[in-house]
């Protein structure tokens, strides 16, 4: 499969993601306090084999290696996450001098290697202190991450123009509180609109906060969204459909896009919104562009005894699944980006995640063999720049993820990085798929300057 690269702009980013608690290590130094998210992994039976990431692939140690790893692969773009509580460790109030100073030096080491840093402000990890006083069900929790918000773009804004304020907020409400598969961990309906009401909320009100300390910033907000399928043409299954949607996608993106909360979506959760005036305006604030995280497709019927949204996926046969089960299937990342420009007018998009899973072993001859890796790489890159082709403002792609690392509920047996971390050793080895980016990232370059 050939990739158009010619249909991706010049100044393309190309890049690879993470995120702070899957990475970092270092939980307890320099003042970080325990997030939810370490709470919950040492809660026994909430993680495959009780991993946590108390250690994780310690970039907090080794992220001027990692970064030597990312100007090997060529890339010019690093998504990272912020973690709230080592820069707030109290969840509001003072702000951790060392905390920030981490970030303050690794921004500026980017920078120096010719890698232009994306920074996510909530990748899930909530102060348990914040959690302690009710979390994001509570409207307070929302106005204390502005505050953070806030502290991170006045110390960071004269070097970071790339901004997202949330990563997934689908993930912590529904799966953290409506599933109870994430951190919190709750299995609460109405605690999960509260919380869903409250992170967007938080978004607008951080939204604000950036650009009041960086006017020139660029900001989005990333979601995981995916299409959806009616298993069958049954009025009930292509209503099952249609809910679904509604529960991942338009649940999320109508609201930041000023068309308020989905009203069949609000009668279906039965819960009644904590709306106070002016809160639809502020979680509206005008986007400079959209993160799109695709990983899978989902195919449902009507299922009227299951929780919210009253629908159950169904395993299609037959069709290749990566090593997490999920489908593979390039064409819905196309699809959803040109749904982003039609429907929602996006004025820029990022791919801000996009990767696969497969169990990885390091060869006697020191390398990674990963064609399965790399043939969804490729076919996904190929279906980016197919929408980009189309007219989808597409202005970049993050590869999911830069290192293997703490896959949340599933610990570390499940790889997703371009480069092996062996945990034991943290030895680092770039697989094959690795190369293969890097190599497209080259051919891209290469083009630019044959057409200037």
């Amino acid at each position: 499969m050939t990739i158009d690269l010619a249909a991706l702009p010049h100044d393309f980013l190309w890049g690879t993601a993470t995120s702070a608690y899957q990475i970092e290590g270092a939980v307890a130094e320099d003042g970080r306090s325990p997030s939810i998210w370490d709470t919950f992994a040492h809660t026994p039976g909430k993680t495959a084999g009780g991993d946590h990431g108390d250690i994780a692939c310690d970039h907090y140690h080794r992220w001027r290696d990692d970064i030597g790893i990312m100007r090997e692969l060529g890339v010019n773009a690093y998504r990272l996450s912020v973690a709230w509580p080592r820069v707030v460790p109290g969840g509001d109030g003072p702000v951790n001098p060392k905390g920030l100073a981490f970030y303050d030096e690794l921004v500026d080491a980017l920078l120096a290697a010719g890698i232009t840093p994306s920074v996510t402000l909530y990748h899930w990890d909530l102060p348990q202190v914040l959690q302690d006083r009710g979390g994001w069900p509570e409207r307070d929790t929302a106005e204390h991450f502005a505050a953070y918000a806030s502290a991170v773009a006045e110390r960071l804004g004269d070097r970071v123009g790339h901004w997202a304020t949330l990563n997934e907020p689908l993930c912590s409400a529904w799966i953290g509180h409506l599933e109870g598969l994430m951190a919190p961990g709750l299995t609460d309906l109405t605690a999960a609109v509260r919380a869903s009401y409250h992170l967007l909320l938080g978004h607008g009100l951080a939204t604000q906060a950036i650009r009041a300390a960086a006017p020139d910033a660029e900001i989005g907000i990333v979601n995981n969204l995916s299409t959806v399928h009616a298993a069958s043409d049954r009025p009930e299954d292509l209503a099952a459909a249609r809910r679904v949607d509604g529960h991942t996608n338009r649940w999320w993106l109508d609201p930041v896009h000023g068309r308020g909360f989905p009203a069949d979506m609000r009668e279906l959760y039965g819960v009644e919104l904590p709306e106070k005036p002016g809160d639809l305006e502020t979680i509206a604030q005008p986007l400079d562009w959209l993160g799109l995280n695709y990983y899978f497709p989902v195919t449902v019927t009507d299922d009227p005894e299951g929780p919210a949204p009253y629908a159950r996926s169904v395993r299609k046969p037959d069709v290749p699944r990566t090593g997490m089960d999920w489908e593979v299937d390039a064409s819905g990342i196309e699809a959803l980006l040109m749904r982003l420009t039609d429907e929602y007018g996006a004025r820029r998009l990022y791919v801000t995640e996009n990767g696969s899973a497969y169990p990885d072993v390091v060869r006697p001859d020191g390398t990674v063999h990963d064609p399965e890796r790399q043939a969804y790489l490729t076919s996904h890159l190929a279906a980016c720049a197919s929408a980009a082709r189309r007219g989808a403002p597409l202005a970049g792609y993050f590869a999911w993820s830069l290192l293997d690392n703490f896959e949340w509920a599933y610990g570390y047996e499940k790889r997703f990085g371009l480069v092996h971390v062996d945990y034991e050793t943290q030895t680092r080895t770039i697989k094959g798929t690795g190369r293969h980016y890097a190599d497209i990232v080259r051919r891209h370059r290469e083009g630019v300057r044959k057409a200037a």
